[in-house]
C-alpha cells in the first residue's frame, strides 16, 4: 500500500487540489491524470503526480475532486459588463437598430455609477459560476466596475473608454480619456485589476482621439481594445466617409500593433487578415453575439492560418444574451468546421487554449494567467464530468468542448480564493444580486 503521510521534511502549502484530470494548457495537448497542484500566497508552486504531492507537501486545506478536469479559469476577452442588466430587452433587432434605437437611448436615462456596479456584479456572479475567472470590459464608470469586481473576487481588464458622443459618464473623448486614465492611476496596486485603452470602434472615434489613443498607448505600455469590422454596414460607410476601409485608416492612424485586440473582425478580406497578421494583432471571436446580431461569422480558420492569436468573448449580455465561455469555445469550433467542411479545424485543445491561454496573451497577461505553470497566479476551474451527459470519459479535453456546459462546472479559484464552492458563491450573495436586478427590471420597464 502507498504511503499517504508526508514526509517529515514535507514543505507547508496553503491548498492542494487533487483532480481526476488536469489539462494545464502550458504544454499543449498534455492532459495529466491523478496529479495535484500545489498552491501557496495564490501562486501556483508545484504541479506534479498526485502520490509524490503527498510526500512532499503538507496543505492546509485539501481539494479532492475524483470526477473532475481542472483547468485555468478562463479568460472572457470582451464584454460589457454593466450591461447585464438589459439582458433580453431588443431582442431579434440588426446591430444598427439594437444599438441606435434600443441600448443607447436607454444607456441615455439610466447609466450610472449605481447602475454600472449593479450591472458589473451581476455579470461576475454568472462569469464565475460559469468558470471565468477574468473578462476584459468596456463600459462607462470603469470605478463602479471596479467595486464590483473587488466584492466578486474576479480579475478583470477595464477599458479606458474614448468615444465622441457625450453621456452622462462624460463630455466627449478627451473627459473618458482623463476619466479613465484617474481610476487606472488611482487603482495601480489592485492586485486583480489591469487596463486597456478602448476607443469604441471606427465609427465613433475621430481621427484626433485616435491620434491621442496612439500616444497613450506607447507612452504606457497599455493595450488598445476596439470593435473592429463587426458588419460589412461598417465597412461599406468606411470606405464612404474615408476611402479605406477601417483597418487600414487604423493602421494609418498608429492603432495596429502587437498590443491591439481586435474584437468581432467579422467582415475580413484577405488583405484585411495579411494587415492583421503583419501587426500581429489580437482578434476576440464572439460567434454567438454575431450570428445573434446577425453580423455575419469570422473567417476564424483564415485568420489562424495566418497566425492570429484568436482569443474568444461573449460580448455584453445584452445582446449575447449569456456571459457562458464554454459554449462559445463550442461554436468557435463548430462553425469554422462547417463553414470549410473540415472536422479537423480546431480540435478541443485549441479551442480550451483560446479560452484559457490565447485570452491571456491577448490582454498581455500570459506571464500571469491562462495556464497552470509554476508561478502563475492560482486562477482555476474544475468541471465535473460524472453525469449522464459527459460519460463515459474516454478523452476529458473533448468532454469539456463538446459535452460539458457551465452547469458542471462546480468549484473556481482566483488567486487561490475558492469563490465557487460546489456551484455556489462564496463572495456574493444570490439574494443581493437578486434584488439589485429585479430593481432596474423595474425601472427600465417604467
Amino acid at each position: 500500500m502507498p504511503n499517504h503521510a508526508p514526509t517529515p521534511t514535507a514543505v507547508k502549502a496553503d491548498l492542494m487540489v487533487c483532480p481526476r484530470w488536469i489539462i494545464p494548457v502550458e504544454p499543449y495537448g498534455v492532459v495529466q491524470e491523478d496529479h495535484a497542484l500545489i498552491i501557496t500566497n495564490g501562486q501556483i508552486v508545484d504541479l506534479l503526480p498526485r502520490e509524490a504531492a503527498i510526500q512532499r507537501y503538507t496543505a492546509e486545506s485539501i481539494e479532492t475532486l475524483p470526477d473532475h478536469v481542472l483547468i485555468p479559469g478562463l479568460v472572457n476577452t470582451h464584454t460589457h459588463a454593466g450591461m447585464t442588466l438589459m439582458r433580453g430587452i431588443a431582442d431579434d433587432q440588426p446591430l444598427k437598430t439594437w444599438l441606435e434605437d434600443w441600448i443607447w437611448p436607454l444607456e441615455t436615462r439610466w447609466v450610472s455609477t449605481d447602475m454600472v456596479r449593479d450591472g458589473t456584479l451581476l455579470a461576475c456572479a454568472e462569469m464565475l459560476l460559469s468558470g471565468i475567472t477574468t473578462f476584459n470590459d468596456m463600459y462607462f464608470f470603469p470605478e463602479a466596475a471596479a467595486e464590483a469586481v473587488d466584492q466578486a473576487g474576479i480579475r478583470a481588464s477595464l477599458g479606458i473608454l474614448a468615444f465622441e458622443v457625450p453621456t452622462a459618464y462624460g463630455h466627449g473623448a478627451d473627459d473618458y480619456l482623463n476619466r479613465g486614465l484617474a481610476t487606472r492611476d488611482a487603482l495601480r496596486d489592485h492586485p486583480r485589476l489591469s487596463f486597456m485603452l478602448a476607443p469604441h470602434a471606427p465609427y465613433t472615434v475621430s481621427d484626433a482621439t485616435f491620434d491621442k489613443v496612439a500616444t497613450l498607448a506607447a507612452q504606457t505600455g497599455l493595450g488598445i481594445h476596439i470593435h473592429v469590422h463587426e458588419t460589412q454596414q461598417e465597412v461599406d460607410d468606411s470606405l464612404r466617409q474615408y476611402g479605406e476601409r477601417p483597418l487600414e485608416r487604423l493602421e494609418r492612424l498608429g492603432i495596429l500593433g502587437p498590443q491591439t485586440l481586435a474584437v468581432h473582425a467579422v467582415a475580413l478580406n484577405d488583405s484585411d487578415i495579411a494587415l492583421m497578421a503583419r501587426h500581429n494583432v489580437h482578434m476576440a471571436h464572439c460567434p454567438t453575439a454575431n450570428l445573434k446580431l446577425g453580423s455575419g461569422m469570422a473567417p476564424s480558420s483564415q485568420l489562424h492560418a495566418a497566425g492570429i492569436n484568436i482569443a474568444l468573448g461573449t460580448d455584453g449580455a445584452a445582446g449575447n444574451n449569456r456571459l457562458d465561455l464554454l459554449s462559445e469555445a463550442r461554436l468557435a469550433g463548430l462553425l469554422a468546421k462547417g463553414m470549410e467542411q473540415n472536422p479537423g479545424l480546431f480540435p478541443a485543445h485549441s479551442l480550451i487554449y483560446m479560452a484559457t491561454l490565447g485570452g491571456a496573451r491577448a490582454l498581455g497577461l500570459q506571464d500571469q494567467i491562462g495556464s497552470l505553470a509554476i508561478g502563475k497566479h492560482a486562477d482555476l476551474c474544475a468541471i465535473a464530468l460524472d453525469s449522464t451527459a459527459t460519460l463515459p470519459v474516454f478523452d476529458p479535453a473533448s468532454q469539456i468542448i463538446h459535452c460539458a456546459g457551465r452547469e458542471h462546472v462546480t468549484h473556481v479559484w482566483v488567486d487561490g480564493q475558492c469563490v465557487v464552492k460546489k456551484k455556489h458563491l462564496t463572495e456574493i450573495s444570490h439574494g443581493e444580486i437578486y434584488a439589485k436586478a429585479k430593481t432596474w427590471e423595474n425601472r427600465f420597464r417604467g
